[in-house]
Order: structure tokens, then sequence, then C-alpha cells
């Protein structure tokens, strides 16, 4: 069952889906409705599951669900995963790649590959101010306080 996001436990799960380039208007809104009625109908063990989404930058994509309503299942994650695959082949973008990174340059959003921001690095297109996504946190409480911090503060540091 789909609730307002912002309503949701602090303790809620999250899943952040990254994608390879930000998303045209007319996708995000295609996305959301997508997205609305997957959420509304996602069910573990036939019990629905008090979920919500959330579309930040044009180009992240969160998936939440609160485990203290429904507890989620293999088989509900699988179905998330399914539907994310779906999106990613209908707008020709990957959601899957964890090895790329995600940084600010201003109010712009830049994805580059693991070794290219090790690059930036060396060549101090990026310091450990930079801010980073840290697509790693798993609730909803860490989405509001740890996702987007400077590259020191997070697992980026040790590149530093």
């Amino acid at each position: 069952m789909f609730v307002n996001f912002d309503s949701l436990a602090d303790s809620s799960k999250v899943w952040i889906y990254q994608s390879s380039r930000e998303f045209t208007a007319n996708e995000v809104d295609e996305i959301k409705e997508e997205l609305r009625q997957f959420v509304n109908a996602w069910k573990r063990h036939g019990k629905d599951l008090k979920a919500s989404y959330k579309i930040r930058y044009n180009q992240f994509v969160i998936l939440a669900v609160d485990e203290s309503f429904n507890g989620i299942s293999g088989c509900s994650i699988d179905a998330s995963a399914n539907m994310f695959k779906n999106i990613e082949e209908k707008y020709n973008i990957d959601m899957f790649n964890k090895l790329n990174i995600a940084f600010k340059d201003g109010e712009h959003i830049n994805i580059v590959t693991l070794s290219d921001f090790q690059k930036y690095v060396k060549e101090n297109k990026v310091n450990n101010k930079t801010i980073v996504f840290n697509n790693m946190i798993t609730t909803k409480k860490e989405l509001d306080n740890r996702w987007e911090l400077a590259a020191e503060d997070s697992w980026h540091s040790r590149y530093f």
C-alpha cells in the first residue's frame, strides 16, 4: 500500500537505485506512475507492504518499506528488482551498476566509474569536501542524515 514517503518510520528499509543518466521530465512522470502502481500492489505473501518511493535529482529512485507494518521477504525484494529491470529496459538506462560513483559539482550530479573517481582524486578534480552519495545506506534515517555528505565523511574517504 502506497503511503506518503515522509510518513514512513525512520527505521524503514530503503534501496537506492542510481540511474546512469538524468531522467527527462516526461520520464520522471512515467516512472512515478509505474512506481505508484507497483507500490500499491506490492505484497509479502499476500499481505500489503507499507511502502513509498521518491525520485531525487531526477536521477535517484529511492524505494522504502516500513518493516514494522509487515516485513519484507526475498520474493518481495525480487519483485522490486524485476520492476527496476523493466524500467532499465524501457528507458535504456543502467540502475544496477554499484561501481558507478555519484558526486555533486555545484548543483550538477556527475556519475563516473570508480576508476575515474580515483583518477579525479589524483587530479584534484574532486576533494574530501566534494559531496558524494552514499547509496549503501539502508534506512530512511540514514537517507536523511548520511546519504549526501562530504567524501571525507563517507566510505569514499579511503581514496583521499
